[in-house]
């Protein structure tokens, strides 16, 4: 077990929307190093229950602990795009109280340079959430063709300057493969013509390689359509993203919900004819100056709150 320390961000507003029934069943799809999940527990009677969901076979060695001084907590090595059939497995398909997902890359994972998320620390090239699985981001970087490094970079991570640096990275894989962290954000910081203030020029690029290779927003995606079959009446939904693409799908998911499906235009229907499935539960909510202070990484945290309704 490594001592990289993490620190859950909008953990009591989190907790306080998303427990409303402390008998309930709960689903935590983003354990960390179980911030949420022991303070989700604090909160649960005796018989309540609450599955742990990571990919990172670290965060599932903190959950199994966790485990073993807490026989409500089930443990679960998987994706939370796999909520559905982890619902079936457990029997509690249109049971679920509540589902949290607290998106992003947790501090251990940014400050453990072995792992190679981090564009300041030397490491491998590698970026996944799951190392026991996967393509590395050095691999995709070597085999990627142009197009989809300018397409990646462009949609993943909003760089303007996308094709200037998918053409750079090309240049220079023909010299020497790219297998480090630092050679990779050098090869960015050579190509990158305009640098954001107080911000590395890699830093998109390395968001962008990130969600590609983990697949995190078609894994988003999959979860949210699955959520709302997944609760009960009641139940909600809690989710916190870090960045505008995570927050942008979850915004327009929630927004759909609550209007239900899609008519002609010209066609009178009922509201209740429409189906909505979900209500919003307040508006965003966003860190305060304070807790910004104490980490600086919770700064462009949005917390959303949804309930199922039918």
């Amino acid at each position: 077990m490594n001592n990289f320390e993490h620190q859950s961000v909008l953990l009591q507003q989190s907790v306080e929307a998303l427990v409303t029934d402390k008998d309930g069943f709960y689903i935590d799809g983003t354990f960390g190093r179980g911030g949420h999940s022991r303070v989700i527990l604090e909160k649960l009677s005796s018989q309540g229950k609450l599955l742990v969901i990571d990919k990172d076979p670290e965060a599932i060695k903190e959950a199994f602990l966790l485990q073993q001084q807490d026989e409500r907590v089930i443990v679960e090595h998987s994706s939370f795009a796999e909520l559905e059939q982890l619902a079936d497995k457990h029997s509690v398909m249109g049971k679920v109280a509540g589902v949290l997902l607290d998106l992003g890359v947790s501090s251990p994972q940014l400050d453990d340079a072995a792992r190679g998320f981090s564009f300041s620390r030397e490491g491998p090239l590698d970026m996944r959430m799951d190392t026991q699985s996967g393509v590395t981001a050095a691999q995709w970087v070597a085999e990627a063709k142009e197009e989809e490094l300018i397409r990646v970079f462009f949609e993943y991570g909003e760089e303007k300057f996308s094709r200037r640096i998918a053409r750079a990275i090309v240049r220079e894989r023909e010299l020497a493969p790219i297998t480090t962290t630092i050679q990779l954000a050098e090869i960015v910081k050579q190509a990158h013509p305009a640098w954001e203030k107080h911000k590395h020029p890699a830093t998109r690029v390395f968001q962008a390689i990130r969600i590609a290779i983990n697949r995190e927003l078609l894994d988003l995606e999959k979860a949210l359509s699955e959520i709302t079959e997944l609760l009960c009446v009641g139940g909600r939904m809690v989710v916190i993203s870090f960045h505008s693409l995570e927050d942008r799908l979850v915004k327009q998911f929630i927004s759909k919900q609550e209007r239900g499906d899609d008519y002609p235009s010209d066609m009178a229907v009922t509201q209740a004819q429409l189906n909505p499935r979900l209500k919003r539960i307040g508006k965003q909510v966003r860190v305060s100056a304070e807790e910004v202070a104490l980490n600086v990484r919770s700064r462009s945290a949005v917390l959303r709150v949804a309930e199922k309704i039918a």
